[in-house]
């Protein structure tokens, strides 16, 4: 799940809620939205190799 900041970057969140917090985990902050996007591709390709 990618969301704009008040700063104007883009931050990845998991998509499923952490346990022991209740939030989501941040996954990393790009400053663009192609950045984020390309990085949350990585992300999907790495959890299925």
């Amino acid at each position: 799940m990618i969301r704009k900041l008040k700063s104007g970057e883009y931050r990845i969140y998991s998509r499923k809620v952490d346990d022991s917090t209740g939030k989501r985990r941040n996954l990393g902050t790009f400053p663009s939205l192609e950045k984020a996007k390309q990085h949350e591709r990585e992300i999907q390709y790495f959890k299925k190799h």
